[in-house]
């Protein structure tokens, strides 16, 4: 492993963050989802690289293994979205989960985005320790903004307030 870097996507690395993505979603979790039933991911610039909305990946060399965006949803608010990182990538020492939502908090601040929210299957229990040690605390859809995109298999749901 040589140095791990966070770099803003480009197209050049679509089909290996798809293929990133989808290996986690379906391949070592189970999520009966596929690169189909995720459009976004074919078209990441105009879905997630918008207003105050990016995509980041961790590369190792030139090998993508993690990702993270986030998907404007208007009124200074965003969906986190896309947070993965390869099996082998994850953990100490390399932090690039940590990393990567890093670079999505301070690219929000720096965009006076005051909230993140965000939505993630039950069976991503480190996730959710992941994301409560980073302040986001669990909420009930009912307490989500009416634009936040509820994929259908997302069941728990978490909410930052960004510090300006």
């Amino acid at each position: 492993m040589s140095q791990i870097e966070i770099i803003t996507f480009s197209a050049p690395y679509q089909q290996q963050v798809i293929d990133l993505i989808v290996g986690i979603q379906s391949g070592e979790f189970g999520v009966d989802i596929t690169a189909e039933d995720q459009p976004d991911l074919k078209d990441i610039p105009n879905y997630y690289q918008t207003e105050c909305g990016n995509f980041w990946i961790a590369l190792d060399g030139t090998q993508v293994v993690g990702t993270i965006s986030l998907l404007d949803i208007g009124n200074k608010q965003v969906a986190l979205r896309k947070m993965f990182v390869a099996d082998k990538y994850r953990g100490k020492p390399l932090n690039i989960a940590q990393n990567l939502v890093n670079s999505a908090t301070t690219w929000s601040q720096s965009h006076s985005i005051t909230d993140i929210f965000l939505g993630t299957v039950p069976a991503y229990h480190a996730a959710h320790r992941f994301y409560e040690k980073n302040g986001f605390k669990r909420i009930q859809p009912e307490s989500l903004p009416a634009n936040f995109p509820i994929m259908q298999v997302d069941k728990y749901f978490y909410w930052l307030v960004c510090k300006q």
